[in-house]
C-alpha cells in the first residue's frame, strides 16, 4: 500500500521531485521574504522610533510622508 502510493504507477519519481521542489521555493520565499521584512522595520525603528511626539507630529503633517505612505498602503493591496 505504502509502496503504491510512493511509486504512483511509474509517475512517482516525477510527482514527488516537483512537489518537494516547490515546497523548498516556497519555504526559501518566506524566509528571504521574512529577513527582508525585519531588516526594513529594524531601519524603520532606527529612523522614526527614537522621534518626540512633536516632531512624529510634524513628520505625519509633511506632505512628502503622506504620498510615501499612500503609496505604500496601495502597493500592497
Amino acid at each position: 500500500m505504502i509502496n503504491e502510493i510512493i511509486s504512483m504507477k511509474g509517475y512517482g519519481l516525477y510527482v514527488w521531485s516537483a512537489f518537494s521542489f516547490t515546497l523548498i521555493s516556497f519555504a526559501t520565499l518566506y524566509i528571504l521574504i521574512k529577513i527582508n521584512l525585519v531588516k526594513e522595520q529594524n531601519k524603520f525603528s532606527a529612523k522614526f522610533g527614537l522621534l518626540s511626539k512633536e516632531r512624529v507630529k510634524v513628520a505625519e503633517i509633511q506632505s512628502t510622508n503622506r504620498e510615501i505612505l499612500a503609496s505604500r498602503i496601495s502597493s500592497k493591496i
